[in-house]
């Protein structure tokens, strides 16, 4: 009736009960009293509705389903408690500073092999040594995990194109969605820089509120932005905060709270520029190869040409390091395209591209003319901040509607964009086979994979190996990453626990440590 005791007893003499709701699992929602509350709260799917009313509470109803609380007050105290309920302000006993806060995560939660049911795709396995190898990242790297209520998904390849000199093309692309029975799909702009997850409230109060977060420092963050892997994105929080602050203001004066009707929102962005994030990398990996190159071959070229003057056989090997060493340059010219100088949050720019949730709806599964025309409001506010993200809308059963979207690509990718991701234009779609199709399907331009896959990719003995690649796995892990990614977002709107939650968060990072090809 009362649930188990500890075998100790408080300040009061009372026995101290054992908080079983900090630790209950269940899927059923269990609705109780006899252990009187100062105010009802959800923890892990459970609610008391005791409000103490004999002691001058409050009678508090749930309304079932809406899991709506109503209270009236007591009209007086009908008996005086040895013990003030559980919460009550200023007058916590020690028992209740001992209960485990009930969004403490606990290690049984994520650990071993789990199979986890998601309402898009059925149930997603992860295996254990994943889960091991997320525990690492999450436990050590990791933002607040309160925060964390959703992971992007890796996004697939299309098939491979056997064009002259091309390794992508949204022919395929489009003809992967044909297959799959999808008619209609939009063309997105993929913007060359670093995934970046962006929660942002309205202020400190509502992020304390909904989010349960407070700063070590006991000011109130109202906001965070982490990378894909759910780690802080800015070494210097001082940048977060201006960027998220420049964010808020366009919220604020584009009535998007009142649109959403929320006092909170999370949105899948891409940060610019790719340098912001991906300097180091850039320094250790793509200069020394583009710098090493460039200054060896262009020497080679230059030894062999003066060589082919006197030893005719040498002038085929000079031309050769000739072409290796425009490549070379070509691969420098690539990534340069993508880096620019940034001061603190000068020089940042947020490309939105999707409104993942708010206060009681899932957005990323509206269709998306509806992203654009809101994300379109913040960027006609503050243009400098938040980028616009060129669409094109397509009829796959229309050739000319076709033919315009390949030649917005080239034109895209020619000026040096990364390429576009296809995606349905209702998001969610069922194959003709009653199977989720891909969300999304990248499609790189040709200078962009230059850095993905070396200087050299595009020469004909490369394709031809390159063409071999196998996709089978990143489609298989890019849908059940996206998958796991809805789910997490569904839970948290709903308002369950943040172990449902973080179950699904932790899955996607746990998938993203499975062996694949990280170029694809």
């Amino acid at each position: 009736l009362y649930g188990d005791t500890t075998g100790e007893t408080d300040e009061f003499g009372l026995p101290v009960r054992y908080p079983w709701a900090n630790d209950y699992r269940g899927r059923a929602t269990v609705v109780y009293g006899h252990t009187p509350v100062y105010e009802a709260t959800w923890i892990n799917n459970t609610i008391c509705i005791d409000t103490g009313c004999v002691f001058g509470g409050r009678l508090t109803a749930l309304r079932w389903p809406e899991r709506e609380l109503v209270s009236v007050p007591a009209t007086e105290v009908h008996y005086e408690p040895v013990r003030p309920p559980a919460g009550t302000p200023s007058s916590a006993s020690e028992s209740d500073a001992d209960v485990r806060p009930y969004d403490l995560l606990d290690l049984e939660d994520v650990l071993g092999k789990r199979i986890i049911d998601t309402r898009l795709n059925g149930t997603v396995t992860i295996r254990e040594e994943n889960a091991t190898a997320a525990l690492e990242v999450m436990s050590r790297f990791a933002v607040d995990p309160r925060w964390l209520v959703y992971l992007p998904p890796t996004m697939a390849p299309p098939a491979t194109s056997t064009r002259d000199g091309v390794l992508e093309h949204p022919a395929e692309a489009f003809a992967h969605y044909r297959d799959d029975g999808v008619r209609h799909v939009v063309g997105q702009e993929k913007h060359m820089g670093s995934r970046a997850v962006v929660v942002l409230c309205r202020d400190a109060d509502v992020a304390r509120s909904r989010f349960g977060v407070v700063s070590t420092d006991g000011s109130a963050d109202a906001g965070v932005v982490v990378t894909r892997t759910g780690r802080p994105f800015f070494g210097d929080p001082k940048v977060q905060d201006e960027l998220l602050d420049r964010l808020r203001t366009a919220f604020d004066a584009t009535r998007m709270w009142d649109l959403l009707g929320s006092a909170w929102a999370v949105l899948d962005t891409e940060l610019l520029p790719w340098s912001a994030k991906a300097e180091e990398l850039l320094r250790s990996q793509y200069a020394a190869v583009g710098a090493a190159a460039s200054a060896s071959l262009a020497a080679e070229a230059e030894i062999l040409g003066a060589v082919g003057e006197r030893v005719p056989e040498a002038t085929a090997l000079a031309a050769r390091a000739a072409e290796r060493s425009d490549l070379a340059g070509a691969f420098v010219d690539a990534y340069r395209r993508y880096c620019w100088t940034v001061d603190g949050v000068e020089g940042l720019a947020l490309a939105p591209f999707q409104i993942l949730a708010a206060e009681g709806s899932v957005h990323a599964l509206r269709a998306h003319p509806w992203h654009l025309e809101l994300i379109g409001r913040l960027v006609a506010h503050d243009p400098v901040t938040v980028r616009a993200t060129s669409t094109v809308a397509v009829d796959l059963d229309d050739a000319e509607s076709v033919e315009a979207a390949t030649t917005w690509w080239e034109r895209l990718t020619a000026a040096g964009g990364e390429g576009m991701v296809v995606k349905p234009r209702d998001v969610v779609a069922m194959g003709e086979r009653g199977r989720l199709v891909q969300p999304g399907v990248k499609v790189r331009g040709q200078e962009y994979l230059r850095i993905i896959y070396g200087p050299e990719y595009t020469t004909p003995d490369q394709l031809d190996r390159l063409r071999e690649r196998g996709l089978g796995h990143k489609r298989s892990l890019a849908l059940r990453e996206f998958t796991l990614g809805i789910e997490a977002l569904e839970r948290f709107v709903a308002g369950e626990p943040l172990h449902r939650i973080h179950e699904c968060v932790f899955g996607v990072l746990a998938l993203e440590s499975e062996p694949v090809d990280p170029r694809l």
